[in-house]
């Protein structure tokens, strides 16, 4: 079969004429003709795999895909938006189920055209956004009752907790910024339509970066004139510096409020934004601080 599937591609491979047939919209969370084999190409499907207990259907994911532990011993295909058509065949997959930010895009149309069930998970950066992709995997996989069971019992408390500190986050008209990594000494920055704007949303704060769009480099200037409140940065970054001590003490960062009254924050950079499982509790944690 694996053979096959690759002869396959090759074949398709010569014509430049290929054809793109994408699933419609409605039919991107039905029940998968057949869910023995999964490849996953983004890391909160796989937490919902994990969350779901099917995690044994999983023959393959991308390097996204690092929580929980175990994970790093399944295959990997590589990272999500820089896969290829051979080494996702090569796993022999009976379904594909991907975030919105596979690709690169002629990878995906060669899938179409190859016929492997292909499935681009909807995703909407939010609280409902996350138990809609919840359930829309577990649709897939026929588990919805499992779904609903585990949302009920996981996450109600959760939810409630959450949105009375949101609210609380928003009287209190808090802004924050979040910081991905360090481009020399110049923070990258979430604007506005990001992940860790959205998260920000979450929480009910403000995002002192909103001004623009995407992840930008900001200087020591701008930081100042926009002074967060807080600033939550990720894992990986704090990793480059010996404690929060030393990342506060930072010329780009000293002079904000969030420096001076130790409102900085590090988290896991997927917990925090990459709209699985995880996130809610993320947010949960982050907004308990917030709402002081």
């Amino acid at each position: 079969m694996k053979n096959n599937l690759l002869i396959k591609y090759f074949i398709l491979s010569l014509s430049s004429n290929f054809i793109f047939c994408q699933n419609n919209n409605n039919d991107l969370c039905l029940i998968a003709t057949d869910d023995s084999r999964v490849v996953i190409a983004g890391g909160s499907i796989t937490e919902i795999f994990y969350l779901l207990e099917i995690q044994n259907k999983i023959i393959a994911v991308d390097i996204t895909s690092n929580f929980p532990e175990e994970t790093k011993n399944i295959p990997s295909i590589g990272y999500v938006r820089m896969l290829s058509t051979e080494g996702i065949l090569s796993m022999n997959p009976s379904i594909i189920l991907g975030e919105n930010d596979m690709g690169p895009e002629n990878v995906i149309e060669q899938i179409n055209n190859i016929g492997v069930e292909l499935r681009i998970v909807p995703e909407i950066k939010s609280v409902q956004g996350i138990l809609e992709k919840i359930r829309c995997v577990a649709s897939i996989m026929d588990v919805e009752l499992k779904a609903t069971k585990i949302i009920e019992m996981k996450y109600t408390d959760l939810l409630v907790q959450l949105e009375n500190n949101r609210k609380k986050v928003s009287e209190k008209n808090i802004s924050a910024m979040v910081i991905y990594s360090m481009q020399g000494t110049s923070p990258i920055v979430s604007g506005s339509g990001e992940s860790g704007d959205a998260f920000l949303k979450m929480l009910g704060a403000q995002n002192a970066f909103s001004s623009f769009k995407g992840w930008k480099p900001v200087s020591a200037e701008s930081i100042i004139a926009n002074d967060p409140d807080f600033i939550i940065v990720t894992n990986r970054l704090l990793k480059r510096f010996s404690s929060l001590n030393e990342l506060k003490s930072h010329p780009v960062l000293a002079q904000t409020t969030a420096a001076k009254k130790n409102q900085i924050l590090a988290k896991d950079g997927m917990a925090m934004m990459g709209f699985g499982p995880r996130t809610i509790e993320c947010a949960l944690d982050v907004s308990k601080v917030f709402s002081k």
